[in-house]
């Protein structure tokens, strides 16, 4: 399996250096060959700027995502552990509040 893999790895090295790769992979319109390959031609520059509100909403969904990765685990050995980790749960959601009710007020969540 170890040969196997070290001579698959090679050979696409060496294919990727020879320009093989790239041989292979015809495109049938000129935007096909762009790097993002959908087809269409951008619209805007790829260095352009974003608002920082973009920002701010890809950190809350960050925070939320690590909140239901914690639950999850929690939720499923609820039973064994008993009525400690539901208050350790719901001390670690109201740290989770504080961060809300922060970029609430701070207008993070705002659109207009």
């Amino acid at each position: 399996m170890a040969a196997v893999g070290l001579v698959l790895g090679i050979a696409l090295l060496v294919l990727g250096l020879r320009g093989a790769a790239t041989a292979l992979a015809v495109a049938r319109t000129p935007a096909l060959g762009l790097p993002f390959e959908s087809g269409t031609l951008p619209a805007q520059h790829a260095v352009s700027r974003f608002h920082v509100r973009w920002y701010a909403v890809s950190l809350l969904f960050l925070a939320f995502d690590m909140e239901m990765i914690f639950m999850y685990p929690w939720a499923v050995v609820i039973a064994q552990m008993g009525a400690t980790s539901v208050v350790e749960m719901f001390a670690f959601l109201a740290v989770l509040l504080v961060g809300v009710l922060y970029a609430w007020r701070e207008g993070a969540l705002r659109w207009v």
